[in-house]
């Protein structure tokens, strides 16, 4: 098989793994935590040397909270970056697409954390900025525990699963949200049904008796909703 042969049966691979996982992540659809999983899952699975997958959120400048994660690895590098307030993840989704650290052991860019990390067992690393929205920023973290075991077949893969991975993601939040909205919508609907009901009114005053409860007890109009409806008692009713 001639180069140019070779090049087009790995083009032909990437193609149709990453057709397989981004059907796959579909099928999450809906639900975040799922996708997030999944993603993990996928990067171990298709990623050429990757041992260990994490997914973070990054609130701010400062806060790395760990999502999801492929075993307690990841999640343990990202409660240190935390608390060290620097590594690769925080540099992935403020600073670079990509991060790659060939050697945590040996690398200079952030002391503390690379010191610790290699003691928890790192020894590369695959940082990628994932998605972006508003002021929180999600990174894809990609761990071997040998170095220099990530080459730019690994960053090839890597790049091209975080591409189908925020879509997925995005469509499951997207989902999540309106299903949320719906199931809200739906619990003031049946609590100004209740309130039409018991005291003879219109559907303007029901929703007037909500609004009225809720700026009383200082709570949310969907949870005095969600508590009307689960046991018929309106806070703060004297009508």
């Amino acid at each position: 098989m001639t180069p140019d042969e070779q090049g087009a049966a790995s083009d032909d691979d990437l193609g149709s793994v990453m057709s397989r996982v981004a059907r796959q992540l579909q099928e999450e659809h809906g639900d975040t935590d799922a996708t997030l999983q999944a993603i993990t899952t996928a990067a171990v699975s298709v990623v050429p040397h990757v041992q260990d997958c994490g997914i973070s959120f990054v609130i701010g400048r400062t806060t790395v909270e760990a999502r999801a994660w492929s075993s307690e690895l990841p999640r343990g590098v990202d409660a240190l970056q935390n608390r060290l307030q620097q590594g690769p993840c925080l540099d992935a989704v403020w600073d670079e697409l990509v991060v790659r650290v060939d050697d945590v052991a040996g690398d200079p860019r952030w002391p503390a954390f690379t010191v610790a990390a290699a003691a928890a067992g790192v020894g590369s690393m695959l940082c990628l900025q994932l998605f972006v929205q508003g002021d929180q920023l999600g990174a894809m973290n990609l761990y071997a525990r040998e170095s220099h075991a990530f080459d730019d077949e690994s960053v090839g893969f890597a790049r091209m699963l975080a591409s189908h991975a925020a879509i997925a993601l995005a469509g499951a939040q997207r989902e999540e949200g309106l299903y949320g909205r719906m199931t809200h919508r739906d619990a003031i609907g049946q609590a100004k049904g209740i309130l039409m009901e018991r005291y003879k009114v219109t559907a303007d005053e029901a929703f007037g008796l909500l609004v009225r409860s809720s700026s009383v007890t200082n709570r949310k109009l969907r949870d005095i909703a969600d508590d009307l409806a689960s046991t018929g008692t309106l806070p703060t009713d004297r009508h």
